[in-house]
């Protein structure tokens, strides 16, 4: 079986989500005696190509043509389609990040593929090829059978564990032969948000809600987290009255995420945002309702004011890590 993985990269650096997606590729290249071939598309520097095989992948296809410097789905899964059907490949496996997204069905869809996206299970190929992904906003699962011959996972990120494989991936050169002439559209510009942690990639992720009582007291969510080394998030009513950015929403109607602890503070936990947060390995809730709903969905619970709370967490923070250094 040969693997096809989307290596996708930001500002030249590999995201941690596509070296779980070459790190999952692997694990299912060693149980079917197959390969793992890593995509890479954009400028990336010779020296970072090592991670791929660090992780597992035993090739990787690099498309650097200037048509690709700029993130865009239509060109982008041209060349990962180019990619599968140069390979042979039968399955293709991506990151269901905002990209992941956006590449995962159009690359499908060329192919004639059958589609999974969040995806949160390794295949299980007893009797055809079954797939586990989370459904009704992580409320629910569902076993799903792919019957096509070539198939694409879109895996959800923070789902699978990096594993080490130490191979020397070979890089080889690719041209899909893509023009900017020939586009149907063109992208104009690319705005990204910018913070010392990326939400969509954080593994801890500090977040605020309406009992912060406003734009001015943030600070103390963001001195928590860069004590934690986390990212920041909000509830909808907070980017809704624009205290934050709608790049931090998270819940049903903004991004979903999957950390190992989520710190949720003056949130009251309704059920939209609940579906955003609740696949969250660990979720400790601060509010001074002892009836706030996150409670029933939060592992650790502190029932208090966050301008009293707050500032002592961040001082034990504080304590821990200088003790730790």
């Amino acid at each position: 079986m040969k693997i096809i993985v989307f290596a996708e990269n930001q500002e030249g650096q590999f995201k941690k989500s596509s070296l779980e997606a070459v790190s999952y590729a692997a694990q299912i290249a060693a149980a079917h005696n197959g390969s793992v071939i890593a995509v890479s598309i954009g400028h990336v520097s010779n020296d970072k190509f090592a991670e791929l095989g660090k992780y597992g992948a035993d090739q990787i296809f690099n498309y650097s043509q200037e048509v690709f410097n700029t993130f865009f789905g239509e060109t982008y899964s041209k060349a990962l389609a180019h990619a599968t059907k140069n390979a042979g490949a039968e399955l293709v496996i991506i990151s269901n990040t905002y990209s992941g997204k956006t590449i995962a069905p159009r690359t499908a869809a060329q192919l004639g593929a059958g589609i999974v996206s969040g995806v949160i299970s390794y295949p299980n190929t007893d009797n055809g090829f079954n797939v586990r992904r989370t459904v009704f906003s992580g409320k629910a699962f569902a076993d799903v059978a792919i019957n096509t011959s070539i198939k694409v996972l879109a895996i959800t990120p923070n789902s699978f564990s990096l594993i080490e494989n130490n191979k020397t991936a070979s890089i080889e050169n690719m041209d899909a032969g893509i023009s900017s002439d020939t586009l149907a559209s063109k992208s104009i510009e690319v705005a990204r948000a910018s913070g010392k942690v990326v939400l969509t990639e954080a593994e801890l992720v500090v977040s605020g809600g309406r009992g912060m009582k406003g734009p001015e007291n943030w600070h103390l969510i963001e001195s928590l987290a860069d004590i934690l080394g986390a990212a920041t998030a909000c509830s909808k009513p907070v980017s809704d009255i624009h205290w934050r950015p709608h790049s931090e929403h998270v819940g049903q109607t903004g991004i979903t995420i999957k950390p190992n602890l989520y710190i949720a503070i003056g949130i009251s936990g309704a059920i939209q945002h609940l579906a955003g947060v609740s696949a969250s390995k660990v979720i400790v809730a601060i509010n001074k309702d002892p009836e706030a709903p996150f409670f029933k969905a939060a592992d650790y619970g502190i029932v208090g004011d966050a301008f009293e709370v707050l500032p002592k967490i961040i001082e034990a923070a504080k304590s821990f890590k200088s003790q730790q250094a």
